[in-house]
């Protein structure tokens, strides 16, 4: 399904160029769930930027169904059924949760289809439906409705950056039963999710390892997690959340 084929990513630092990804090659099968993990600092959101097409590679390739997609921006890969999820939800003062619902799906979405997107993230849809999307909602309530917009888009792939920022643990617990909703339906698309949290390694199919801009090992979830639990990074990205 997705492809990255050498990929590296450079910014400017001070005269200097800094390289953040090195020479990255992965892919991401149609109907998996997949985690990326590593330590802070480690290039995890800006690879997933490259994906969503929010930056461009400096060089290297990304394929999207066999198709070249590194030129194009976040618009088109949406349109190609690229959906991505950010670290810190937008808030939009002025519209309410409906009418983000029918944005995101591109189309009509009547009152009960919003409700099922709304439930399957553990809302309320009555409660929710009518709200305006800004301050007066909690982290992870913002959290769980930018969910059911990618799941109200219907994405091929659902790229995720560290949905487990900001919330608190009810609600992380909410969200990996999201997750492992999404994981038994999803088919022919896929999930990909960058995370430190070993709850969230625990659902995944297979395990990418970032450390320092380079991929430093990609399998099974039960070939890589066992390798990862008890190292010094292993014990800073999962135990955040206890």
């Amino acid at each position: 399904m997705l492809e990255l084929k050498q990929v590296s990513f450079e910014v400017a630092d001070e005269g200097h160029d800094k390289e953040i990804i090195h020479d990255v090659s992965l892919t991401v099968p149609q109907g998996r769930l997949i985690v990326i993990t590593g330590p802070n600092g480690g290039g995890k959101s800006t690879l997933a930027r490259l994906i969503a097409g929010i930056e461009r590679p400096t060089s290297g390739r990304i394929y999207f169904h066999g198709q070249d997609i590194t030129d194009m921006g976040i618009t088109e890969r949406a349109k190609m059924g690229i959906g991505f999820a950010f670290q810190q939800p937008v808030r939009f003062k002025g519209i309410q949760v409906r009418d983000l619902l029918q944005l995101a799906a591109g189309k009509n979405v009547s009152v009960a289809e919003s409700c099922k997107f709304l439930s399957s993230v553990g809302l309320c849809a009555r409660d929710y439906i009518d709200r305006e999307v800004n301050a007066s909602l909690s982290g992870g309530e913002l959290k769980r409705i930018e969910i059911a917009t990618v799941l109200a888009r219907g994405t091929a792939l659902s790229v995720f950056d560290e949905p487990e920022a900001g919330i608190d643990l009810w609600s992380f617990q909410n969200l990996i039963d999201v997750f492992q909703g999404m994981r038994r339906h999803i088919e022919n698309s896929s999930i990909l999710i960058i995370s430190h949290q070993e709850r969230i390694l625990n659902i995944a199919d297979e395990i990418v390892v970032l450390r320092d801009g380079r991929l430093e090992a990609q399998g099974p979830r039960e070939d890589i997690l066992p390798r990862l639990i008890g190292t010094s990074a292993a014990v800073q990205s999962c135990r955040q959340i206890s």
